[in-house]
């Protein structure tokens, strides 16, 4: 009978029970910081795949189809060869005028990849650049004056 108090007073085993109560919580916030971290690496790549493609439609004009196509091709060149590539839903180009100044705009629609119930959620992004070409800027813009 003293040996049965004995071993149960004893702390010989604790740490592997406090080890198996532990641990999936230490699990949970791993795979929660590697989620974290994986949908703010994808959602940087879009970002700049858009202002990229953005930019290079700014600097040839935009005003053909053939600027906003290029625009586009080198929107989804990037994505290709980046992680992000396989969550792209679509990828649309367009000159945006409806404020002050006209923009090249891309934007991209993606899944976000995310693990458990929460995903795929989808997400846009999208990427601006001012027009570059002098026809395509306002009456007040042309002269250098604002006005």
């Amino acid at each position: 009978m003293t040996w049965c108090r004995a071993r149960l007073r004893s702390d010989a085993g604790a740490a592997s029970v406090e080890f198996a109560l532990v641990a999936p919580l230490l699990l949970l916030i791993a795979v929660a910081v590697l989620q974290l971290t994986l949908a703010l690496h994808v959602r940087s790549v879009m970002v700049q795949a858009a202002s990229e493609g953005a930019r290079l439609m700014a600097l040839a004009g935009a005003d053909s189809s053939a600027q906003v196509s290029a625009g586009t091709q080198r929107t989804e060149q990037i994505l290709a060869t980046s992680i992000a590539g396989t969550a792209v839903r679509t990828t649309t180009a367009r000159v945006d005028r409806s404020g002050p100044v006209p923009v090249a705009a891309v934007d991209i629609t993606a899944d976000l990849p995310l693990i458990g119930l929460l995903g795929p959620t989808p997400m846009t992004v999208t990427g601006r650049a001012v027009l570059e070409s002098a026809d395509e800027l306002g009456a007040g813009f042309r002269s250098g004056v604002v006005g």
